[in-house]
């Protein structure tokens, strides 16, 4: 693969006219810009990028997406790293606390479904797999109206049993940034009622939350192992926004609270869950039920 990399970048430089020496001139420019001498491309390593395989490093491979004007997403996947999927690997190494995720947020593109059967219907429950006719690459660039901006992206962590089984270890979550007040009442059911996603001392978690003077209380979930927290706001919780969606995986049988059962216990039936278990999203609207 290196190889093959290597004459594409030398076919980028010839098409713009540049000789060996025209990209030493620009990357020693580059290198006094900023001051670091990894910048520099000498003629006798483009040679052998070029045509021995050798593998430029991370600032040289920069400087040659400067010089070449060329994105550098584009000059890193030569080498086979799509920085725009990046999404189905972040199943790897999955951390036990709840967090943001900033991960996915420099892609450029997004594979979404393009073109759907015309039967589908969204009043009523479908097999969305069979309903997509085509998946297509889309620039986000095109999604800017939906305003993303104003959401930003967590994860339950696999120790993190606050609001189980309602969300259970190792769902991700959409969360609304401008929803970051407390309400006070207003739901009908545990299903209405608002989830925050808080940031505390010592780390993020899901939770219902509610207001007492200079007080919040971080509620659990009634099945939660998890103990009522009560902490000073915004000093040592702040409330970074609402929960308004979830994706997590359904097992046939689930995680049951036990008395006396380890969380590490839980999550390992979690995690062990069948490779068959459906992958749900729900929107969630306060005072609406899901859909």
């Amino acid at each position: 693969m290196a190889q093959l990399a290597g004459h594409k970048l030398r076919s980028l430089r010839e098409q713009l006219g540049f000789t060996m020496r025209d990209v030493e001139s620009a990357g020693a420019e580059l290198a006094t810009r900023h001051q670091n001498e990894e910048f520099a491309v000498p003629p006798s390593r483009l040679s052998d990028i070029e045509t021995k395989g050798v593998v430029p490093s991370i600032f040289r491979l920069y400087s040659l997406a400067i010089i070449y004007r060329r994105d550098f997403r584009e000059l890193v996947s030569f080498y086979g790293i799509d920085l725009d999927r990046v999404a189905p690997d972040l199943n790897v190494g999955r951390p036990p606390n709840t967090h943001t995720s900033n991960a996915a947020q420099g892609a450029a593109v997004v594979q979404v479904p393009v073109r759907f059967d015309p039967s589908f219907d969204l009043r009523y429950s479908a097999n969305l797999g069979r309903m997509i006719e085509q998946w297509g690459l889309v620039p986000l660039s095109y999604l800017s109206h939906f305003d993303h901006r104003r959401y930003t992206y967590g994860y339950v962590g696999l120790e993190d049993f606050t609001m189980y089984p309602l969300l259970p270890p190792g769902t991700f979550l959409q969360i609304d940034e401008t929803k970051n007040k407390v309400q006070d009442g207003g739901w009908r059911s545990e299903y209405e009622r608002p989830i925050y996603f808080v940031e505390t001392r010592s780390g993020h978690t899901a939770c219902w939350c509610a207001l007492s003077g200079a007080d919040i209380i971080l509620q659990p979930h009634p099945l939660s192992p998890v103990g009522v927290r009560i902490l000073k706001h915004p000093s040592e919780a702040e409330v970074l926004g609402q929960v308004v969606g979830v994706a997590t995986r359904i097992g046939e049988s689930g995680l049951k609270a036990r008395e006396g059962q380890s969380q590490d216990d839980a999550a390992h039936q979690l995690t062990a869950a069948p490779a068959r278990d459906a992958l749900r999203f729900e929107a969630i609207v306060p005072n609406k039920r899901s859909v």
